[in-house]
This record gives structure tokens, sequence and C-alpha cells, in this order.
């Protein structure tokens, strides 16, 4: 069965050669307390591999195309250097990527939508994965309201990171109240929405799932919720996410791979949308 996973990251060469020290250096205070932090037993809870790395892991895992996303960058200087780097990964290996570009309204305005044209031009296909609540603007700060705007009439979804609010306390995690996403997606009703982490339990609610214009991926998916989930939402509008390269089988393994997702999806009953048509379709994916 084709997979198109439409939720990984991946960190350019200076960010994996040492994270804590990039972070400090780059004020992405954020972005380490949730990424650079270990579990009790010492174990980092994500990995920083590199683009063979990664390519490596989709071919173990029968993963044909992986839609890379950016991150919830504090600064719009990182979210610059995010985006060359998945240009440059797009350029390199169209068969194999596909890209998201990040944002951050402190740019302003003009480079804001600048940032957006350079994306498109360069082949990325979405804006995310942005996070108001945690990137320090509100879902009304101007400037996020316009980027939406132009994301929807160029035809690019955009992702953002939602924070289940029953979900257990751990570093870093932030409050995203979930009639934000709602009323985003009502107020633009031209924009894709493509809500992270099952929406934090939306994707199971029948408000959301009343909205055309919202999706949802499974990202993190085993950290957050048991298997019966992947009957709990409606097919059409759920993208295979893992979160690569979060560790997600912590008990199991020490690795950030695949084969563990794709299994808990193959056997809770996933069909092929889910696992690739949905996410072909919205994203205009071969």
């Amino acid at each position: 069965m084709l997979i198109i996973d439409a939720h990984v990251h991946l960190y350019p060469p200076e960010v994996n050669r040492d994270p804590v020290a990039w972070a400090t250096v780059c004020g992405e205070g954020h972005w380490a307390r949730l990424c650079t932090r270990r579990r009790k037993d010492g174990r980092q809870v994500q990995a920083f591999p590199s683009v063979e790395e990664l390519l490596r892991a989709m071919d173990a895992g029968g993963v044909a195309r992986a839609v890379l996303l950016g991150w919830y960058w504090e600064r719009p200087a990182t979210c610059r250097r995010q985006n060359r780097f998945y240009a440059e990964c797009v350029r390199t290996h169209p068969d194999r990527f596909s890209a998201f570009a990040t944002l951050h309204p402190g740019a302003g305005l003009e480079q804001t939508l600048e940032e957006i044209g350079f994306a498109r031009e360069s082949g990325l296909i979405g804006l995310g994965e942005l996070s108001p609540h945690s990137q320090g603007y509100g879902i009304g700060d101007p400037v996020f309201r316009a980027a939406l705007e132009r994301a929807g009439k160029l035809g690019m979804p955009v992702n953002l990171h939602v924070t289940d609010p029953q979900s257990k306390p751990y570093p870093g995690r932030v409050e995203t109240p979930l009639a934000d996403f709602i009323s985003l997606a009502r107020e633009l009703p031209a924009t894709k929405f493509i809500l992270a982490h099952w929406g934090g339990g939306l994707a199971f609610g029948a408000e959301s799932q009343a909205l055309e214009n919202v999706y949802f991926d499974t990202a993190a998916s085993p950290l957050l919720y048991g298997p019966e989930v992947w009957t709990n939402a409606p097919r059409e509008r759920v993208l295979f996410g893992s979160d690569y390269p979060l560790i997600l089988y912590p008990q199991n393994s020490t690795n950030a791979e695949f084969s563990g997702l794709l299994a808990e999806a193959n056997e809770a009953g996933a069909d092929a949308g889910v696992f690739a048509g949905n996410a072909a379709k919205l994203l205009g994916l071969p």
C-alpha cells in the first residue's frame, strides 16, 4: 500500500550537531524544552536524523513520500533558515519529499508575505506546523491572519499544532484552546486547515467535522491516545502522520522509525485514503 507521511520534521545540519547549544544561541527555548528533553531513564524523546538517515528510515518502513513540516519557531530568522533548508531538500529529492514553510508574524507583514512567496516559488506546498499559542502571538494577529488568507488564495494548506486539553502535562506543554481553531476555520473558509495530533481531540467531535476545510493528522498518536482513535474520526479527513523523528514507542524502542505506527494503523483498520489518498488529494501530490 502506498504510504505518505504528512507530518515529518527534519532540521538543518547545524541544529543536529548540537541541538541544545544551537537553541541557546538562536533563542529557540521553547523548541529546546520540547525536543531536547530526556525521559526519566535518560533517553532522548526524539532523534536528530540527517536527510540520508530519514530516507533510509522511510525505505525501511515503506514510506514513499514524507511531507516535511517546519516548526513553530520563536524567531523569524529561524523560520527563514528552515524554509531554505526545506527548499533544498525538495529540490534534491523531489520524488521523496514535499514540504511546508514556517513563519513568524514578528517579521512584519511585508516580509511574511515575501516568505510565503519564496516558499511557493521554491516548490513548498503549505504552511506549518504553526502554533500561535506557542510562538507568542494570538490567533487574531493581523499578520498571521493575512498569511492564512494568502495561503488560502494560493491553495496552500496550513498545519496547526493542537494540544488536547485533557492530555497529561509535559515540559513545554502549551494550552491551545480548541475553540480558537474552530473560529479560524469558520472565519477563513477558503483556507484548508490540517489540525495536528488529531486536532487535540477535535477529530472526534461533530462540530469540527462539519467544517469542510478542516482535516486532521495522526502525529504522535501512540503518545496521546489508544488504537481505538483510528475508527473514531471521519476517514476522509484523516492524514497519516507520524511526527518523526519523535520516538513513539519508548517502552519498546530507542529509535525513531515508521513501522510501529504503520502497524498500529493497519491493525486498527486504516484505509488507503488515510495512508495516502487523502494527503495526495489535499496537497496535490502524485
